[in-house]
């Protein structure tokens, strides 16, 4: 992401990945599931990108890998920024699906509950081999 993206009117596909550091197939799913990415096609049937495609890639790579959104909040949240909504929607319907705990206390608690989980888990095989 850090490369810039060069002074020119149409980018081919190659030159995309190269750009946003994706491959292929991820430029072409995620034409399937975000309507804001659509390059158009020459008349081989090749994908052009123009830089406001190249731009829409990036930010839904940095939406997806780096804020952790599903595929389904990335797409609300573009929609939002393209309707301008973006700063005045509810902060909640727009976080990370999965964000992980960051805080301590947090973390603590998680780790106990997995301990005792798998205490649980070897009481339960403990009992399953004594009615075998």
């Amino acid at each position: 992401m850090d490369k810039g993206i060069p002074n020119k009117l149409f980018f081919k596909i190659g030159e995309v990945c190269e750009i946003t550091d994706t491959q292929p197939y991820v430029l072409r799913y995620w034409e399937s599931e975000f309507p804001a990415l659509a390059p158009a096609k020459n008349s081989s049937g090749q994908r052009i990108y123009r830089r406001k495609d190249i731009e829409t890639v990036l930010r839904i790579k940095q939406l997806l890998y780096d804020e952790g959104f599903t595929i389904a909040g990335a797409k609300k949240r573009l929609e939002s920024e393209a309707s301008g909504k973006g700063a005045t929607e509810d902060p909640a319907s727009t976080q990370p699906a999965a964000a992980a705990p960051t805080d301590e206390r947090t973390r603590t608690v998680l780790l106990e509950v997995k301990d005792q989980l798998r205490e649980i888990l070897t009481l339960m095989d403990k009992g399953a081999k004594k009615v075998h």
